[in-house]
């Protein structure tokens, strides 16, 4: 699997949705990753991190899109607020508990995603929610 993953900061949806076409880099602050598929890693996050199921979370629309493009173009989707808020206020315990168990459950179903490499991802991304909801934005991401 080669995706780029780019999880940015927006003040709304609409600003979020002008990503699409080119990307967050030139107009949003934005951390990049590469090679997990982002809206499965979300829901599990979400669970790992606030509890809930992945069923329910996926019945209730997580993660929510905000566009997309047909025949694998690029779509841009919001985190959930529950995630969002779970994230900046995270310790630094819970974000390596999380990875772990998300590099756990990915290797049950055949994805390699080291547990160091799992808890840099969440760590930056615990970061980067918590500089995001200081300045009023939430969290987006770009799959392209």
């Amino acid at each position: 699997m080669s995706v780029i993953v780019q999880f940015f900061a927006a003040p709304d949806d609409a600003s979020a949705a002008s990503a699409l076409q080119t990307g967050p880099r030139r107009a949003f602050e934005s951390l990049s990753f590469g090679n997990f598929d982002p809206e499965e890693a979300v829901v599990e996050w979400e669970c790992l991190l606030s509890g809930g199921s992945f069923e329910e979370l996926v019945e209730a629309g997580e993660p929510r899109l905000i566009v997309g493009e047909d025949d694998d173009g690029g779509i841009v989707f919001a985190m959930s607020s529950r995630l969002f808020a779970a994230l900046a206020e995270a310790e630094r315990s819970e974000l390596r508990d999380a990875a772990a168990a998300w590099s756990l459950q990915r290797a049950e179903d055949g994805e390699v995603i080291d547990t160091e490499i799992a808890e840099v991802i969440l760590s930056n991304l615990a970061a980067f929610a918590s500089r995001a909801r200081r300045q009023g934005h939430d969290v987006y991401c770009w799959v392209g």
